[in-house]
């Protein structure tokens, strides 16, 4: 196990929602301890020093949503891609020079009749180096239950209000598999350059409690 794919749960920053599920967790839970005690062994082992800790911690922390925002628009512009993209994500995500780690992606594609929303039920599994930190309500107690339970009521406290027709389909990332939502790219963009598209991808996009917006005005 490197230190990178070991730390592939730590903490990240969240960003406002018209409303949001409760974020409140205990401030020092079990798997927390647990995360510190398997750190402290491997250092001691000898299986990473401090040093490739903390780089690959520096690594982790510098990678952005921006990442993914690329993948996601080349996918938009690109057929091809976009197939390469749905049977192996970080491969295609090598091919534009991002480092998407060694622990398999699967990307999940949104249509007119689908909807994907991503969770991790166990604890904060999630491709950092991909998308960045997590955010914290990814990491709350409230939405790694209830999205599963009803991810409906779920997304509509996020802002995103989906038809009745629209089936929702929820995905648990684990530590063997995490994945990416590929949303629809948005009406009237025909036209736009890849940069002008990844500029609408989000990370909550990308994790599928939002969808791409054209700006207003």
């Amino acid at each position: 196990m490197s230190a990178q794919e070991h730390d592939d749960h730590d903490h990240g920053h969240g960003h406002g929602h018209p409303r949001r599920p409760d974020l409140e967790d205990a401030p020092f839970t079990y798997a927390m301890a647990l995360a510190e005690a398997v750190t402290g062994l491997l250092l001691a082992k000898g299986v990473f020093d401090r040093d490739e800790l903390r780089r690959t911690l520096e690594t982790i922390d510098s990678r952005s949503p921006a990442d993914g925002a690329r993948v996601v628009a080349r996918a938009w512009c690109d057929a091809a891609f976009r197939e390469r993209l749905l049977a192996d994500v970080n491969a295609a995500a090598g091919e534009l020079g991002i480092d998407a780690g060694g622990i398999p992606i699967r990307a999940v594609a949104n249509d007119p009749g689908t909807h994907n929303v991503i969770v991790c039920t166990l604890c904060s599994c999630y491709p950092r180096l991909l998308l960045g930190p997590s955010p914290d309500w990814y990491k709350s107690r409230a939405y790694r239950s209830r999205v599963v339970r009803e991810p409906r009521t779920v997304l509509a406290e996020f802002g995103l209000e989906l038809p009745q027709e629209v089936a929702v389909l929820v995905h648990d990332s684990t530590a063997e598999l995490r994945y990416l939502v590929l949303p629809e790219r948005p009406a009237g963009t025909a036209g736009w350059t890849e940069d002008a598209l990844a500029a609408l991808v989000t990370r909550d996009c990308m994790i599928g409690t939002a969808r791409p917006r054209l700006p207003q005005g």
